[in-house]
């Protein structure tokens, strides 16, 4: 459906609005399995590329617009004066944030919060990570502080979130082995996501980091040794992690946004840099001089050095 009262360019941002990040913004849980999206009180909906999603339900595709028009009971152009607004298009009149209702599973009593069992070396991980190009001593020191370790079961990387008493509250687990470019992640079920994975605060810095993963966090370490403390990985685009590493260390003055290059990193920078800067925050927002990510950043650094070295 279209209508002439919106242009393309128009129809483009509402069409491709990013799902997770407005699902979220409704105070849904998204949780991330490679390219695909689910909402955790409504798995019949999987979100793929972040911008198009399927209804098992209806058996039938979706976008941003149809998404608010079946599950807000807006019409068409209730959706896109919402969207476009949403997206920083204001138009005249700007629409009313609606009510997501969302087609539940029965409930069921919560899942009690319980790390995996350990297996009895790190050994994959150490060869997944060193792989990636983190530094022995970030590996170790990771380890040794209790934020990572190998799971027996499945051998993936459990990256531990602890609160500021130091009790772990949260976990996310990371695959030692990624099948065409995409690896397994998860979270542990029933951990505080608004803990998510941070280091510990330094009170002498009133400066914080924030990355979207713990292996970005840790790759940026490898390449500034200098980082020590003051990091929170949010393991996904949301800022509850943000916002609760904040309310835990009011002396933090300024915030260094280390979110991804793409496109979905971008607009979640641009969208926590306005926030927060309204709150009196020094925000920076820092990308990778070159790929997507820190990670892929440092591959690419340690790749022109092992050419550089064979040159010689």
């Amino acid at each position: 459906m279209s209508d002439s009262r919106y242009t393309y360019e128009e129809m483009e941002i509402a069409r491709f609005t990013d799902l997770p990040t407005l699902a979220e913004s409704f105070g849904h849980e998204v949780q991330a399995r490679g390219r695909w999206h689910f909402l955790k009180e409504a798995q019949h909906i999987v979100i793929k590329n972040r911008t198009r999603y399927y209804d098992n339900y209806k058996q039938q595709w979706g976008d941003a617009i149809t998404f608010l028009q079946d599950f807000a009971d807006m019409s068409f152009r209730e959706a896109m004066d919402f969207l476009l607004n949403y997206n920083g298009c204001s138009r005249d009149v700007p629409a009313q944030k609606p009510e997501i209702r969302l087609p539940k599973k029965e409930e069921k009593p919560p899942v009690p919060f319980a790390l995996p069992e350990p297996n009895e070396d790190n050994g994959r991980v150490f060869s997944y990570l060193r792989k990636r190009g983190i530094a022995y001593q970030v590996i170790d020191a990771f380890i040794k502080s209790g934020l990572l370790y190998e799971e027996k079961e499945h051998h993936n990387c459990i990256f531990v979130g602890k609160d500021s008493a130091g009790d772990a509250v949260f976990a996310y687990k990371r695959g030692t082995y990624d099948k065409d470019g995409v690896g397994f992640k998860s979270d542990v079920d029933g951990g505080n996501k608004d803990i998510a994975f941070r280091l510990p605060c330094d009170p002498e810095l009133d400066m914080l980091r924030v990355y979207e993963s713990p292996v970005d966090l840790m790759s940026d370490m490898t390449m500034r040794r200098y980082i020590r403390s003051n990091c929170v990985a949010l393991c996904c685009l949301g800022d509850g992690a943000l916002e609760s590493y904040l309310k835990d260390h009011p002396h933090i003055k300024a915030i260094d946004l280390c979110l991804d290059a793409d496109k979905w990193g971008r607009k979640a920078a641009e969208r926590m840099k306005k926030k927060f800067e309204e709150r009196g925050y020094e925000v920076r927002d820092f990308t990778p001089p070159e790929g997507k990510d820190w990670n892929e950043y440092l591959c690419l650094k340690k790749q022109k050095s092992r050419e550089r070295g064979d040159a010689r």
